[in-house]
């Protein structure tokens, strides 16, 4: 009798090994499904966000195109203003031309006549 109870517990061990193998299997399992699943997650969102960068790159490009075209025409218009020590010798002449003084008197007395 002892030997069919030795052969009964050997094999009620076996079948906890193998139920215990196939709940560890079972869980490795249901890692691998989560794992996976979070792994396209995480691949959708990065590539969202590649997209949404990308997006923000154009436009930075965008702008920034527009900004040098407005420096160049910019920088074009400046050769056209006039320099300061232009407009200064210009007020200086203004200055010594003073038209009131080159009237004569007798021209302002007619003035006041009429």
């Amino acid at each position: 009798m002892e030997e069919g109870y030795d052969n009964q517990a050997y094999y009620s061990d076996i079948n906890t090994k193998i139920r215990d193998l196939e709940e560890k299997h079972r869980i490795l399992k249901d890692r691998l499904i989560l794992i996976g699943e979070n792994l396209i997650e995480m691949r959708e969102k990065t590539t969202e966000d590649v997209l949404e960068l990308k997006k923000e790159i154009e436009s930075l490009k965008e702008t920034t195109d527009r900004l040098k075209s407005f420096l160049e025409t910019a920088s074009a218009e400046f050769s056209k203003f006039a320099r300061k020590e232009d407009l200064d010798i210009l007020a200086k002449q203004a200055k010594m031309f003073q038209p009131l003084d080159l009237v004569r008197k007798s021209d302002l007395e007619k003035l006041k006549k009429i």
